[in-house]
């Protein structure tokens, strides 16, 4: 199996201009290593109705292509079953019955990382256990070893993060992002991981988990979110911030397009464009302010006309 790129989004709805972004670099960094470029829609949890749709057709009109066709979690979850045997087997899990206030509320295990699971499960006797899962059903939780791990990142050098007993099934039985992730990118070969920065914290999780998996670790690339005129994360609240929204107000695709590519010091035009120049080492290491809609001045409520270019 050949060495591959990706991007995933949960389709929970429209891609905003920072999930664009994202994606466009993310297509950057696998086309310019020679590697291939997946999609896979990360529908366990989320889905609503149509946003797939919407999505890929958002993708495609600002030339983010991918190889092959689209892998949906929802058709893997004997994957990520199987994962957890081999998990089970080796004594590597154990059944959680607390709700999310427990965690909140229960006292820190002592010399526990900051936001660790303090383990109040952990080590619970057979009598306590069957007690329990007759008043709740039982999530699954990675026995850990370690209480950090550290990765390499292409933007970010290294990082050293916390690793807890980390939640591998919720309790209603869906698998949980952190397993569902390693499981996918090994299966599917991916070997190259581009993705917001606001993922990096849980990047040791799904490192340990891989090498507890046998299942290889792949380069890490975490970009810089897209933030609102507030410097907080970007939001459907404010404003035009997906095609369609900006296509309301005059602006094509490919003006879009362009303007990422713009806020990343790229050329603008096709991505193939772009492709020819690009170098992560020169990439913006800082969170992007959007603008607003192209073309319209800084404090103005009027919409650019039809054509317009705010690059």
């Amino acid at each position: 199996m050949t060495s591959a790129g990706r991007f995933a989004p949960s389709p929970s709805g429209e891609l905003h201009v920072g999930n664009l972004r994202t994606a466009v670099l993310a297509w950057l960094f696998a086309r310019s290593t020679g590697r291939r470029f997946l999609m896979r829609v990360e529908d366990l949890d989320r889905a609503r109705a149509g946003a797939e749709a919407e999505q890929l057709r958002d993708l495609t009109a600002i030339g983010v292509d991918w190889d092959g066709g689209v892998v949906r979690q929802t058709d893997r979850e004997h994957l990520y079953a199987e994962a957890i045997e081999q998990l089970t087997a080796a004594g590597l899990t154990y059944e959680c019955f607390c709700t999310r206030r427990e965690i909140q509320e229960a006292p820190s295990a002592p010399h526990a990382p900051l936001g660790a699971y303090p383990g109040t499960c952990r080590n619970l006797s057979d009598d306590e256990r069957e007690a329990r899962r007759a008043a709740r059903p039982a999530a699954v939780r990675l026995r850990s070893a370690v209480e950090e791990a550290t990765v390499r990142d292409v933007l970010h050098g290294s990082y050293t993060g916390v690793v807890d007993d980390f939640v591998l099934r919720r309790n209603d039985g869906v698998t949980a992002y952190n397993l569902a992730v390693v499981v996918d990118d090994a299966a599917q070969g991916i070997d190259q991981v581009v993705r917001g920065d606001d993922l990096l914290p849980s990047t040791p999780r799904q490192a340990y988990l891989a090498s507890l998996l046998n299942m290889p670790v792949p380069e890490y690339a975490h970009v810089p979110l897209v933030l609102n005129a507030d410097g907080a994360r970007l939001a459907k609240r404010d404003g035009a911030v997906t095609l369609a929204d900006l296509a309301l107000a005059g602006v094509t695709p490919d003006e879009v397009r362009d303007v990422l590519l713009a806020s990343l010091g790229l050329p603008a035009g096709p991505l193939k464009h772009a492709l020819a120049v690009f170098d992560p080492a020169v990439l913006p290491r800082e969170p992007w302010i959007w603008p607003g809609l192209p073309g319209a001045q800084p404090g103005s409520d009027t919409p650019p006309r039809t054509g317009s270019h705010g690059a």
